[in-house]
């Protein structure tokens, strides 16, 4: 058994771009550990947000769920400021995050680590920290790196899909294809299809995202009602980028895992 660590940077972001391959590596007998860099907080009032991670996270088969203690730091032009006692994740040191973080891989003594890409996936400055501090955190304590994306010719594809669905997407599919990762760039796709209706239940798990008018709402409703085996073909399948770096040892990744592996052309 090894013990993987997902960094996500809010509660509903484990499941999109992981959350088969989380419950993939639980279903055959790995430790999983999500951790969230910022709360289920809004000002200092709480929020369904916590509670929704922890109900999927139990869908997904997550063993632990850990807050790393910084506040949301918003979407849109304008940073708010921090709110009362905490701090915006944006806004944090990025080598005391990392320690926060490293003390935790440390504890659990973590094989593998999750992060995002250097875009954060779709640009979010809190997606943007997570890649930062996973990489630091990663350096510091040796442990080996997986960056999670999408390639970006199937962002380009899904995207014109929903604007021919009619269905209200609030993102500008020209920056959306200047994100994420080059397909070149891949090194790990995981076929997650046997998961994807554990994935579907942990997504539905978050009901304030899936209910509410935020930017990627109405694409979460449509995700929610589609038919298990359309959710499969759309949904079953996830994209990582290993990082190398001198500052970390080598090390393999779960049995299960090393069948989604690319090889890389010479």
């Amino acid at each position: 058994m090894t013990t993987i660590v997902a960094f996500h940077a809010h509660a509903d972001d484990p499941v999109l771009l992981s959350g088969g391959t989380l419950a993939r590596a639980a279903a055959d007998g790995h430790r999983v550990v999500v951790v969230v860099a910022t709360d289920g907080m809004s000002a200092e009032h709480p929020t369904p947000r916590w509670a929704e991670l922890e109900a999927s996270a139990a869908i997904l088969g997550v063993r632990r769920v850990v807050h790393l203690g910084y506040a949301d730091s918003g979407h849109g032009p304008e940073l708010y400021p921090d709110p009362p006692g905490r701090q915006r994740f944006t806004r944090a040191d990025t080598e005391e995050a990392a320690h926060r973080l490293a003390a935790l891989l440390h504890e659990e003594k973590a094989d593998l680590l999750l992060g995002y890409d250097p875009h954060g996936g779709y640009g979010h400055r809190d997606h943007v920290k997570v890649h930062e501090v996973a990489r630091r955190a990663a350096r510091l304590t040796g442990t080996r790196l997986l960056e999670a994306t999408m390639p970006r010719d199937v962002i380009v594809r899904l995207v014109r899909v929903v604007r021919a669905l009619r269905i209200p997407f609030r993102y500008d599919q020209a920056a959306l294809g200047r994100l994420f990762s080059p397909a070149s760039a891949i090194t790990h796709r995981f076929d997650v299809r046997r998961f994807a209706g554990r994935k579907q239940a942990a997504l539905a798990a978050h009901v304030s995202d899936v209910r509410g008018g935020g930017r990627l709402a109405a694409v979460l409703r449509v995700l929610v009602w589609l038919p298990a085996p359309v959710f499969a073909l759309v949904a079953g399948r996830e994209w990582y980028v290993e990082v190398t770096d001198r500052g970390t040892r080598p090390r393999t990744l779960p049995v299960s895992a090393r069948s989604g592996r690319r090889r890389r052309r010479r």
